[in-house]
């Protein structure tokens, strides 16, 4: 893995194989980020970066300029190592070790872009739960997105506040924002 973009381009980060992740492809990584980059700009907004696993998006965040990141995941090994990480990178990503369903429940933090990359076996209900959650806790401010990366096999389309798709091989990135039709 690697970050493709920004002050840390071109670095790599190596994850302990036992962490149980699934990270985003540099491919697909690169495509979404050519995506944000035409609405954003990254040395603006405060980013939520759920079901966190490496960190991976996270530091292609900072790398880009974002200053305000959070980090939510439910293992230790992972909020470990994107601690260590964002260290030995010198950023500035808050991490907190919980789930995702009960922090979305807890929290009022806005932020302008929510990313979520649950595991791709995880029940389509849940899927459905994350934008209801996002949007009915009024998560987001005004022009954000949240966007879901998940399998080709899981149809997101009939979420709240869905609005479209990019598919990237195996991965979709599927866009939710307000009032979306």
């Amino acid at each position: 893995m690697r970050i493709i973009s920004g002050l840390y381009k071109s670095r790599k980060i190596i994850p302990p194989k036992k962490l149980p992740v699934r990270p985003t492809t540099d491919m697909a990584k690169e495509s979404l980020f050519n995506i944000i980059n035409n609405s954003y700009y990254f040395d603006e907004v405060s980013v939520l970066d759920l079901f966190a696993g490496t960190g991976n998006i996270s530091y292609e965040f900072a790398s880009r300029g974002t200053e305000n990141i959070t980090c939510v995941d439910q293992d230790f090994g992972c909020i470990k190592f994107i601690n260590q990480t964002a260290e030995s990178f010198d950023m500035s990503i808050k991490t907190i070790k919980s789930d995702v369903f009960k922090f979305l429940e807890k929290t009022s933090a806005k932020n302008d872009i929510i990313f979520a990359d649950p595991p791709y076996d995880l029940e389509i209900e849940l899927f459905y739960k994350i934008p209801e959650l996002v949007f009915s806790n009024n998560l987001l401010h005004t022009g954000g997105v949240l966007i879901i990366e998940h399998s080709k096999h899981s149809d997101l389309t009939r979420a709240l506040h869905y609005r479209n798709s990019k598919s990237y091989g195996g991965s979709v990135f599927s866009f939710f924002i307000e009032n979306a039709s």
